[in-house]
């Protein structure tokens, strides 16, 4: 091809692209101002419904995070994790590691009603969970970062893919690092994303194991969680992952392992003589570089397979396809 043919080539694409992304559609690529046109609000609709649903609750900003983390560790930052069942497929809300666990759906749920108002079939569920997840961070006092949008929404859902991906709050450092690895992320940006459950609360059922028959627990934090979570019974109650400042986003969840207080075994591992001590050990003095990499690890999340262009839809309801 000459070199003319060629930039007419390169010419068309781009103005193709600048088409598509007019009607919101994708060019095969996320961009940060996808929506510029096509719905030029959506980004203050969702950081005013997530702002006020975090006011109003502060755990909810946790909420959010997590069902963007358990979205796009199942095939990919797709919505799937939103899915009701359906007669053909058994959605993701009720695999092992979701049930009576993941929370803030109702919140999606009106986002995406406000957003239908001002921008009919514009914005997928996809992206209003990535912007939703970093908007909570920013006002539980957590960094801000430039979110790629374009997204599409899938048409199915998957229990057994959500229970053989999401990581286990039982898991070892081995089983951790591989899980994470399997994702694409290094055992470094394990660390880092971990460092979520400086907010939000676990249940009972989940830590009980470690606070009963684990030896790398302080002594003292662990008499103080027995009193809501005795050895029998309580499943459902609940306890602060961080026990120090647990609404706010900062780095006190890696003070917290140095010094054994971890909630979850898989917490503990993180800091328990393994590969992962030293860098457990620079968050917990060095707050700044713990939020600029959580930031740049948090972009890489969201580009974990998006659906773009023709792929998926733009779903009206995020609960069931179109």
């Amino acid at each position: 091809m000459t070199q003319s043919k060629m930039a007419v080539s390169d010419c068309y694409k781009a103005c193709l692209c600048v088409l598509l992304m007019v009607f919101g559609l994708a060019c095969g690529q996320l961009t940060s101002n996808f929506y510029g046109t096509s719905c030029p609000t959506a980004l203050s609709i969702i950081r005013s419904a997530v702002v006020s649903a975090v006011y109003k609750e502060h755990r909810m900003g946790a909420s959010l995070l997590r069902l963007h983390f358990h979205d796009c560790f199942v095939n990919g930052c797709d919505a799937s994790v939103l899915l009701d069942d359906t007669s053909s497929f058994t959605g993701e809300k009720t695999a092992a590691a979701n049930t009576n666990s993941l929370r803030g759906f109702e919140v999606i749920d009106d986002i995406k009603s406000k957003l239908e108002a001002a921008c009919p079939g514009v914005v997928s569920c996809a992206d209003i969970l990535v912007v939703a997840a970093r908007d909570s961070v920013v006002s539980l006092g957590g960094p801000s970062w430039t979110v790629e949008l374009g997204r599409r929404d899938s048409t199915t859902a998957s229990k057994d893919a959500a229970t053989q991906d999401i990581p286990s709050p039982l898991m070892d450092l081995n089983a951790l690092i591989k899980a994470f690895s399997d994702k694409g992320f290094t055992a470094k940006e394990m660390v880092t994303l971990s460092g979520a459950h400086t907010t939000g609360q676990a249940r009972c059922q989940l830590f009980r194991g470690r606070i009963y028959n684990e030896t790398t627990i302080d002594t003292d934090f662990a008499t103080s969680v027995k009193s809501k979570c005795p050895s029998l019974g309580n499943d459902d109650d609940l306890s602060p992952l961080d026990v120090t400042t647990n609404v706010l986003f900062d780095n006190a969840y890696y003070k917290n392992l140095v010094n054994k207080k971890g909630l979850l075994h898989s917490d503990q591992q993180l800091f328990s003589g393994g590969s992962t001590d030293s860098q457990v050990t620079s968050y917990s003095t060095n707050p700044s570089s713990f939020f600029q990499d959580f930031a740049t690890a948090m972009v890489k999340m969201g580009n974990l397979s998006p659906l773009t262009g023709s792929s998926g839809q733009i779903r009206t309801n995020c609960r069931k396809v179109n």
